[in-house]
Order: structure tokens, then sequence, then C-alpha cells
């Protein structure tokens, strides 16, 4: 098989660039956020909800937008959540209150709901080769995963230089500068032979992935054991157990049950959901320790996670081509396990601590674990997928990664609060019970990525070369409209 054509390797660049914006968006308001209490009018209270009301609207649509992008054409939606996120960023650039800053955080997520999915499934659509394919999503992986460190850094650049408003201004000309060469260098793709939502399955599995979201963000102020938090979770259980049923039932359903019996997809999603867990909060534990324990400014905080922002960028390629060469397996253990080497020894940090002694070599071993660990799970969790299913296997990936983030850094939160609670408790003061709060925490994570390890070296085999280099079934037929270069 020919090489894909440089065309191909220039629309990644392009589906790449936006994933990264996306991921970025929530790390740089992440950092913004201190600003906007004061500049807008937040209390301590409703503050998490310019974070959070990105993430529920990004988490709980991604199985739809992914969906959309498989009926109504990938590249279509790729334009139209891109307009919607531009949207959603010019109005938060202007918002003069919080319900309005709000609301153009759930349009931002709405739109990256739309994005994202439909970009991924375009890679999976451009690169059919089974090397080609796992280079190029490594490329992705390492690209997203980078998003997310080096977020920090240009949060507390650009609020620092500009203000909070700059960091939804710097989308727009990123925003526009995709739209306009995106006709030109993405196809259009989608499975002819469904033309019709699954609207019951859609509300049910939409509503229950919000609620879900939601219940884990509402039990770090309301408590996990409360009725509320307890109740929120039942009712998105019998939402998705409805949902379940609904797809069991549906002539057109939105996501084909038998899309599971996939081995890599379904290990590599569950898998997904453990080493994301464990990887994600560890950004924002370490910002909370740089800046209240070493006394770090924003900035400087954001340039500590610099060493995890390279590991990802420049080992993503490499690991894509090491699973090409030998298979999901090796190099998803491999991955957690030294991630997790790297975890415990960040959890040994003290009160006393040095940045380039305590954290710097532990992030920098974590950082290299995780590459290689999101690298094969993402690929194994996409790559085996039929063609006419290419959106919904991407909304699969991104919904675990979403909901893994949010699962692990709710856990992990409360695993912290508690510890700095019994540390108070014990008589210490408040540095050094925040930092025993933020060393037990990361030692729970170093054991999730022990257990995504283990679990990779039992579930995980090598992926069939001969399920990502043939064409989608004759039953789902893909079509591509548009002209593609090199076919």
């Amino acid at each position: 098989m020919s090489s894909p054509p440089t065309r191909h390797w220039l629309a990644l660049a392009l589906l790449a660039m936006t994933q990264f914006v996306l991921v970025v968006d929530t790390a740089i308001v992440i950092i913004a956020a201190p600003s906007m209490e004061s500049g807008v009018g937040f209390t301590p209270e409703s503050l998490p909800w310019v974070t959070n009301a990105y993430a529920l609207a990004f988490g709980g649509l991604l199985l739809l937008g992914g969906r959309a992008g498989d009926i109504l054409g990938r590249r279509r939606m790729f334009i139209v959540g891109l307009a919607l996120f531009a949207v959603g960023s010019l109005a938060g650039a202007l918002a003069g209150s919080p319900l309005w800053l709000i609301v153009a955080r759930v349009v931002q997520g709405v739109g990256a709901a739309t994005v994202s999915p439909a970009a991924l499934a375009l890679v999976m659509t451009l690169f059919t080769g089974q090397k080609e394919r796992n280079k190029a999503l490594g490329i992705w992986g390492a690209v997203a995963a980078a998003g997310a460190a080096t977020g920090y850094v240009l949060g507390g650049l650009l609020t620092e230089w500009f203000g909070w408003q700059a960091v939804f201004w710097v989308n727009l000309p990123i925003v526009a500068v995709v739209v306009l060469l995106a006709p030109r260098l993405l196809p259009e793709a989608k499975d002819a032979s469904q033309r019709t939502f699954d609207l019951a399955g859609a509300v049910t599995v939409t509503g229950g992935v919000s609620l879900t979201v939601y219940a884990l963000f509402n039990a770090q102020t309301a408590g996990w054991g409360t009725v509320q938090t307890l109740g929120l979770f039942a009712a998105a259980a019998v939402l998705l157990a409805a949902f379940v049923v609904i797809e069991a039932r549906s002539s057109h359903p939105l996501i084909s049950l038998r899309i599971f019996r996939i081995a890599s997809l379904r290990n590599g999603n569950g898998l997904t959901l453990l080493t994301q867990g464990a990887i994600m909060p560890m950004f924002f534990l370490l910002t909370l320790y740089v800046q209240l324990v070493l006394g770090f400014t924003p900035l400087q905080a954001g340039l500590a996670q610099m060493p995890a922002a390279l590991c990802f960028t420049l080992l993503g390629t490499h690991a894509g081509n090491l699973v090409s060469r030998i298979g999901y397996r090796i190099p998803a253990t491999a991955g957690s396990l030294i991630a997790a080497a790297g975890l415990f020894w960040l959890a040994q940090v003290g009160v006393g601590g040095n940045y380039f002694a305590d954290v710097l070599g532990a992030l920098t071993i974590t950082s290299i674990g995780a590459t290689l660990s999101v690298v094969a799970l993402m690929i194994a969790a996409t790559a085996e997928a039929p063609a006419d299913s290419a959106g919904l296997a991407s909304g699969l990936v991104n919904v675990t990664q979403q909901l893994g983030g949010a699962i692990g850094l709710a856990a992990l939160s409360s695993v912290a609060a508690a510890a700095t609670a019994r540390s108070t408790g014990r008589g210490s003061d408040s540095l050094t019970s925040l930092t025993d709060g933020v060393g037990a925490a990361l030692l729970v994570g170093a054991g999730l990525a022990v257990a995504t390890g283990l679990l990779s070296a039992v579930l995980l085999r090598k992926a069939r070369r001969t399920t990502t280099e043939t064409a989608a079934p004759a039953s789902a037929p893909v079509e591509n409209e548009g002209a593609v270069a090199g076919r």
C-alpha cells in the first residue's frame, strides 16, 4: 500500500491543531478563573461552573456529535461545530455577567462535542493502512495530551499579559484559519446506509452521561453520600439502562451494540477510562502544590507543566509507530507501569520540597509512561472499528477520556480533601495538611495506573492487520464526497 500523500498529513496537522485548541480551552480557563471571579462577578460557589458547564456539554453530547458526523457528513459537522465554538468564544470574551459566561461555555462545549469526534473520524478516514493510521493516531493522541499540559502555560501567559478575556479571543483567529482550510484539505465522509437519528437513544444517552458528569461535579460540594448525589447517580443509571434497551430494539440505533463485540474497542475504552482517571488529576494537583506550597505564580505554575507537554509532543509519533510494530499490549502495559512509578515518586512531595529535585524528574517519568499508555489505548479503541462507524468509535473514546478525567479528578480531589482534613486533625499546619492531601491523591493515582497496566497485560492483544486495512462492509458503505488527494 502506497504512503498517504502529503495533503493527508497537512489535513492531519489541521485536525490535530483543532483538537489541541479544544483541550487547551479547559486548562486556560482554569488558570483564568480567579480573574473572572472579580472581573465578571462570580461567587466562589458559582465559579467552578465556568469549567463545569463546558465539560458537561462536551462530555454529554459527544456520542450524539459522533453519530451526527457519520450520518450528516464529518467535514460538514466539523465546520458546523467550529462555528458554534467560535460563537461561544466570542460570547465569552464579551461576557458581562456570570450567566452570560456560563451560557457561552455551554455553547463552546456543544461545538466541541460536534468537532472532536468528527475530527478523529476524519483521521481514520484519511489513513486506512494500519501503520500509517497508528502513526496518525499517535500524533493525534500526543497533541491532545500535550494540550492538557500546555493549556496551563498559555492560560498563565494570556491572563497575566492581556487579561482573562484573551483566553476566549485567542480561539477566533485559529478557528477562522481552520474553517477556511477545511474544505480544501478534508474529505466529506459519511455512512450512506443511514439517514435518520435515533431520537430516543440520543435523549437517554445524552441525559445519562450529562447527569453522571453533573453528579461528579456536584458531589464535591454536596457530599458523596447525600440524597441529592445518590439521586443524581440513580437517575443517570436509569437513563443509561433505558438507552441500552432502546438501542437493542431500534432498527437504526444511535450506537449499534454489536460494535462492543470488537474486543480491542471494548477493552481500549475501559482501560482509557482508568488511565485518564489516574493521569489527568495530576496536572490539577501539581498546580495546587507548586502554587500554594512552593509559592509559584500562575505563570510559573504553567511553565512547571512543560516537561509533560514536551514528552507528549515528542514521543507521540514514536509511540504510534511502536504499536504498529508490536501491538497494543506491551506499550499500554509498560506505559501504565512507568506512569505509576512516576506518580509514586510525585506522591512523596513535602512542604520543604524543591521543584527540580522533587517534581521535574517524577513528572517527566510519568509523562513518558502516560504517552505510551494513552496512545496505545486510543489506537486500540479505534483502529479496528469498521469505516461506517468511525464517528461512533471516535465519540466513544472521547467520552471515555472525558469521563475518565472527570471521575478521576472528582475521586482524587475527595481523597486529597479527606487526607488534608485528617492531617489538620492531627495538628499539622495548613501547608503540611495540603501537601499530605496532594500526596495521598497522587498515591491513589499511582494505584490506578498499576491496575491499568495489569489489566492491559491481560485484556489487550496484537491488532489484526486485516481489520484496519480493509474497506467498510458492503452492508454499510461509506461515501467520500469531494476529492481526496491521492485517490
